[in-house]
């Protein structure tokens, strides 16, 4: 790697280090423990930056200077009372993310290929989200019976197309089915709620996840159609949590040369701006865009994109940030 990415990494792994000493000591609203947080692992659409083949503005940039490199959406949940972790969506990336999660919630024990978490929520069956699980198969770390939560078409899908259906043959991951609006009880401090979306299921249904932790919720929804798409209204449910993760794939139309918009549907982000003007300052403050792809110009620092992003009182997430739940 270049001299640029190692020092990249060092700076993340000394903020990552800081927040783990304050972690450690902080007590929980409930006595248990240090609080329960969330910490992003990555803010790009399912190609990461830069993206393979991509030749957009961000990814010659980011092939000049490693530090400008971004990985693909992911939260990670953490509860340091009961020294647990949980994962939602498995990306591309995940070999990197992985190691992210170890320095900033290690696992006790010494089993024998122990689950790398308590449990990986799916979102949905498009590459950025599950394609990770490749990662837990014998031909690499061999998992025994990692945990995951999906959807029934979800699940249907893994059980039944290779090469995922031989992680759970070999039980290197263990299927925990979700439903809708059923609140999962991940431990004794956190849940998470699947919220479904419309999206484009070839294979799968999509969703959004609610996680609840003893005094803060978080919204985390990387991938919509559009809005106006919804069975319910997204300014109710931002107004319902403390933090809301939202679709931010696209800046406007005509971002991708040679792609027809429509066969990608997502909320532009100039569309979300003029539809959340005129929520109070407070709920706008919760909106932050993530899942964005290599051609958005809001996911270049200091861009006029993102200064537009900020001026309406929103803001585009950081990797490695990190939110109290």
């Amino acid at each position: 790697m270049l001299s640029g990415g190692r020092n990249r990494r060092a700076v993340v792994s000394a903020i990552l280090l800081v927040w783990g000493a304050a972690w450690s000591t902080r007590a929980s609203p409930e006595g248990r423990g240090p609080s329960p947080f969330a910490l992003v692992l990555g803010t790009a659409q399912d190609g990461g930056l830069p993206q393979v083949g991509g030749n957009a503005g961000p990814d010659r940039a980011a092939r000049q200077d490693p530090k400008l490199k971004r990985l693909v959406a992911s939260l990670l949940v953490v509860d340091p009372g009961s020294e647990e972790r949980f994962l939602i969506d498995a990306t591309p990336d995940i070999r990197e993310q992985v190691e992210i999660a170890d320095r900033v919630a290690p696992q006790p024990g010494a089993l024998r290929r122990p689950p790398l978490f308590s449990a990986i929520a799916l979102t949905h069956a498009h590459i950025g989200h599950y394609t990770g699980l490749m990662q837990f198969g014998r031909e690499a770390y061999g998992a025994n019976s990692q945990r995951v939560l999906a959807s029934d078409r979800m699940a249907r899908f893994l059980e039944t197309n290779g090469p995922w259906d031989l992680l759970v043959k070999l039980k290197h991951i263990q299927i925990e089915r979700f439903v809708a609006d059923q609140p999962v009880r991940l431990n004794a401090r956190l849940t998470i709620t699947p919220v479904a979306v419309p999206h484009r299921d070839e294979y799968s249904d999509t969703y959004g996840f609610i996680v609840s932790g003893p005094s803060r919720k978080l919204l985390w929804l990387p991938d919509i159609d559009k809005w106006e798409k919804w069975d319910r209204r997204i300014e109710e449910v931002i107004a319902s949590v403390d933090i809301a993760y939202l679709d931010g794939s696209f800046f406007d139309t005509g971002e991708v040369p040679g792609r027809a918009m429509a066969e990608i549907p997502h909320p532009f982000v100039a569309e979300s701006l003029t539809r959340f003007a005129a929520l109070p300052a407070k709920e706008r403050a919760k909106i932050v865009f993530m899942h964005l792809n290599h051609t958005n110009p809001a996911a270049t620092p200091d861009s006029a994109a993102q200064r537009a992003i900020e001026k309406a009182g929103m803001r585009v997430a950081r990797e490695g940030e990190r939110q109290p739940l």
